[in-house]
Parts: structure tokens; C-alpha cells; sequence
């Protein structure tokens, strides 16, 4: 559970100070006030990145050096991630451009993180979780995983640099400024990483399969009763029998040797791979209603919810950035049942009139006010039931 948050320097905040107690807290206030960026820092101090973007340094606020959020966790540990502007350096700062993770004051990896504080996100964007690109259902199932295994962050990170370093390989052979013979390298390490990568999404994907079929009966029992919701994992390199998806990635690899020179990117690998939401065998993108879309994706979400919470007993906390407009009433129902159940849980929204009363009845709120044009150098600010929270700081 998250106790405390302190912010400095991020997006729209200047200074924020505030104390978290049990139970569900709603988080309110127009578009763009910095709603949106506070869910962002709870996220950084759970995985050591933002769910919105690949860049760290757009975190840090305009006009500023360094962004910092701290954290104080209900059992005492204490997290930090700050992100250094490019161009700032110094012993305070740390190496221009680049994050420091410090966990009760001493320095950490990003893979550090990973079980202090675990979180399930759900916002606007994953309601295309169904129809949207393969991307978006690569990341959700990426960020559960790696929430889960400090080896399939580091297996990530390898792949991602190894493809980087083949695709600019690619591209200068395809204009004869080099040799073939620096290929294997980088293929070797794509192969090692990616398919250790296919292997824990299958694992996973198999993992969800129960808990995504309760959820799912739970939401719609009608509906789950005539056809079962499930996921399946698409990929470019199928295994054949006996094979593994390292075996299969070799092979495909070799198949596709001269067309990936040819375009000079490698078109085989998890970074081309989907995760499809099927119903009795059928495609939910392609004839599925609105409804039903939207029913699977609160059915993963809540998957996620109880497939996080089985590892060790310990509830995540729920992060629900601006979602209850986006479900109809039925819908809502389920979502507050679950936030009803749960030790701690954040929600934004920019009216109180989009929640159910009853959450509204049991929910610490909290109304965020953007700075006025007068104010910017103090930014944003939280405001509670009663009282500003941190007067001095105006967040």
C-alpha cells in the first residue's frame, strides 16, 4: 500500500506532498489539470517508468533540471525515481539524462522494483485493448509480466537492444557498408532474449486463461455461459513439434534471411507478435459488439488484478485513470464491487457525477486544480475534502 507520495518537478507539478490512507481515493478536476500525472508517478515508483511514454525526460517539468517522486510504502520501505534533463550533471544529480532509483537510499535498477509496489493501470487508451493495434496488447501483456519477473525485464531490455543493433546492421549490409558476417552476433542475442520472451507470454497467457473465464462469467454470465472468453497468443514464428520458440525463431529467422535485408529491419521476433481476444474461437475485433469489447477488457483488467494478487496475497493497487465514462452502468457496478475490496485504490475522473454514489460515499477525494496563469511557477495543486494538502507547496 502506498502511504505517502512526494513529487517535485513533474509535468504540471511543482511540489506535491500527500498522505494516503486505506480504501478507495478519487482524484478529480478537468482535463489536463494533472490528473493523469499524478497516476504517472505511482506508476514510476512501482516499475521505474511511465506508462505514457518511452522518453523519461518529457516527465521532468518545463523550466526544471530534475523531476523526483518519493514514495513511503505501508511496511516502511521507502522508494525514489529521479530523472536527470540532458545536459545537468553533478554528484546531486546523478548522470545527465538518466534516472536514479534508490530504494531506502540505496541505488537500484529499475528490476529493483519490481514487488514493492505492484500496480494494475487501467485508462482510456486500453479501451481499444480488443481492436486497437497489436502494440497495445503487447504492452498490457509486457507489463503484467514484467511485474511478475525481474528476468523477463532484463530479457526485454536485451531483446530491445539487440534488435536495435540488427535493424541498423541490416540497413547498412542492404547498402553494402557491411558485412553479413557481423549478423550472427546480434541474431544470437535476438534469439536467447526473444525467445525466452515467447516462452513467458505463452506461460502467462496460460496463467490468465482461468482467472480471465471467471472475471469474465462474473461481468456477463450469460454471455460467458454460451462462449468462453480467451486469449491467444499470434506469432510470426509458430513452433512445429518439437520445437521451442527459440527453435522457432531460429528457423523463421533463416526463412526470412534475404527479405529482411532486402527492407533492412528484422521481421521476425516478439516485437511483431499479437495476443487476439477470442469468444467461442471467433475474433472479438471483428464481430463483436461495442459492449462485448469493452466487457472482455474490464474481464483482463480484473484478471490482472487476481493473477497479481495470487503471488504472494498482497492486493496491487488499482489505478483507474478516467475509465467509469467509458462503461455503462452494469459495468461500473462490477469495477466499484472490486475497489470496494481492495486495500487501496486511486480514480480519476473529471466529474464526480461519471462514479457511483457508493463509491462516492466510502472514496477520499481529492480535487485537483490546474495553476493559473499567475501561479505557473507553482503548478498545479491537490486539494482535499477540507483543506489544501501541503499548503506550502502548491503541487
Amino acid at each position: 500500500m502506498l502511504d505517502s507520495l512526494t513529487i517535485r518537478n513533474l509535468r504540471g507539478y511543482g511540489t506535491l506532498e500527500v498522505a494516503f490512507g486505506r480504501g478507495p481515493h478519487i482524484v478529480w478536476g478537468p482535463n489536463a489539470a494533472g490528473k493523469t500525472s499524478l497516476v504517472e508517478a505511482v506508476v514510476l515508483l512501482a516499475v521505474g517508468r511511465s506508462h505514457r511514454t518511452t522518453t523519461d525526460t518529457e516527465l521532468v517539468r518545463w523550466g526544471a533540471d530534475l523531476a523526483r517522486v518519493e514514495g513511503a510504502l505501508g511496511d516502511g520501505t521507502a522508494i525514489e525515481v529521479a530523472i536527470v534533463r540532458p545536459g545537468v550533471a553533478g554528484p546531486a544529480q546523478g548522470t545527465p539524462g538518466r534516472k536514479r532509483i534508490r530504494v531506502n537510499g540505496v541505488g537500484r535498477r529499475a528490476s529493483g522494483l519490481l514487488g514493492l509496489l505492484r500496480v494494475v493501470v487501467f485508462a482510456p487508451e486500453e479501451m481499444l485493448l480488443v481492436t486497437g493495434p497489436p502494440a497495445l496488447r503487447r504492452s498490457a501483456i509486457d507489463a503484467i509480466a514484467s511485474q511478475r519477473s525481474p528476468a523477463y525485464v532484463r530479457d526485454l531490455t536485451s531483446y530491445g537492444r539487440a534488435l536495435a543493433q540488427r535493424n541498423s546492421l541490416l540497413r547498412a549490409i542492404r547498402e553494402e557498408q557491411a558485412s553479413r558476417d557481423e549478423l550472427p552476433f546480434w541474431t544470437e542475442t535476438l534469439l536467447e532474449a526473444g525467445g525466452a520472451i515467447v516462452a513467458a507470454r505463452l506461460a502467462l497467457l496460460e496463467e490468465l486463461a482461468d482467472p480471465i473465464r471467471a472475471a469474465h462469467a462474473e461481468i456477463a454470465p450469460e454471455e460467458a455461459r454460451d462462449a468462453r472468453l480467451s486469449l491467444t497468443y499470434a506469432t510470426n514464428a509458430p513452433t512445429l513439434p518439437g520445437e521451442i520458440p527459440r527453435d522457432a525463431l531460429a528457423r523463421r529467422l533463416v526463412e526470412t534471411a534475404e527479405k529482411e535485408i532486402w527492407n533492412g529491419t528484422t521481421l521476425i521476433g516478439p516485437h511483431r507478435d499479437d495476443v487476439v481476444f477470442e469468444q467461442a474461437g471467433r475474433d472479438l475485433a471483428t464481430f463483436a459488439s461495442r459492449g462485448q469489447q469493452r466487457t472482455a477488457i474490464l474481464a483482463f483488467k480484473l484478471a490482472e488484478l487476481d493473477l497479481l494478487t495470487a503471488l504472494d496475497g498482497r492486493p496491487p493497487l488499482l489505478l483507474l485513470d478516467d475509465v467509469f465514462s467509458e462503461l455503462d452502468l452494469e459495468r461500473r457496478a462490477h469495477l466499484v464491487r472490486r475497489i470496494a475490496a481492495l486495500p487501496q485504490a486511486v480514480v480519476t475522473t473529471t466529474t464526480l457525477a461519471d462514479l457511483d454514489p457508493e463509491l462516492r460515499a466510502h472514496a477520499t477525494s481529492w480535487q485537483v486544480e490546474p495553476a493559473l496563469p499567475s501561479e505557473l511557477d507553482r503548478g498545479a495543486r491537490l486539494i482535499g475534502p477540507k483543506q489544501p494538502v501541503a499548503p506550502e507547496a502548491r503541487s
